[in-house]
């Protein structure tokens, strides 16, 4: 029985969760596919942004942003896609996740747009230079890529978008609203962090694009 610390109206099998919402209508389910097409493939070339969702042996989650100029994530063929890896944290908290756990979903974004397309699959970490050679950007190449077997693929609904109004510029958010990262940093370390002397420097590395490729 799941539990929570908060609640004991806890749902804890797909029989409650259905007597809730019912079920998918046949046409929401005839749209998942195992395969791209020739319209479903141009939403992944129009995206410059993929959200990367994967999980370790033990079931913990992580979600990561991936991007670049649009189309970056590359099709090689109807069931297969590979997304290069860009320089980063070094955590790679999603690469060791797919060593794991080869499970993956993708989430591609359109700026603009508020339908989504959505990959599910299965992942393999890859430096083969003959693949890796078409994801150049800026003349560099990256050490290495994400090959994704396509298991489903399919639009998403718009409604999160919508209730959202996330393209909506009139609901842009200032960033001087909110804590810069320097002062995120300073509330965790303490008094052996300047935030503004580390915003600084973050923005100049950022400006000469320093470990971008």
């Amino acid at each position: 029985m799941t539990s929570h610390r908060l609640t004991s109206a806890i749902i804890a099998s797909e029989t409650e969760l259905r007597a809730l919402l019912g079920e998918p209508l046949a046409v929401t389910c005839a749209k998942v596919l195992d395969h791209l097409n020739p319209l479903t493939r141009k939403l992944i070339a129009r995206s410059p942004f993929v959200c990367l969702a994967t999980s370790d042996a033990q079931g913990t989650c992580d979600v990561s942003p991936r991007g670049d100029p649009a189309g970056f994530v590359r099709i090689l063929d109807d069931r297969t896609l590979l997304i290069p890896e860009r320089p980063g944290n070094r955590l790679a908290d999603s690469l060791r996740n797919i060593l794991q756990n080869p499970h993956v979903g993708l989430l591609f974004v359109i700026p603009g747009v508020d339908d989504t397309f959505r990959v599910n699959g299965r992942a393999a970490l890859t430096t083969d230079a003959a693949l890796l050679a078409g994801c150049e950007v800026e003349g560099k190449l990256p050490k290495l890529g994400i090959l994704v077997d396509i298991e489903s693929a399919y639009t998403h609904c718009s409604k999160a978008f919508l209730r959202s109004q996330l393209w909506d510029a009139t609901r842009f958010v200032d960033r001087s609203e909110l804590p810069t990262n320097g002062e995120i940093q300073r509330e965790i370390h303490g008094e052996s962090i300047d935030p503004a002397d580390y915003d600084k420097r973050r923005a100049a590395r950022y400006a000469r694009r320093e470990d971008f490729y």
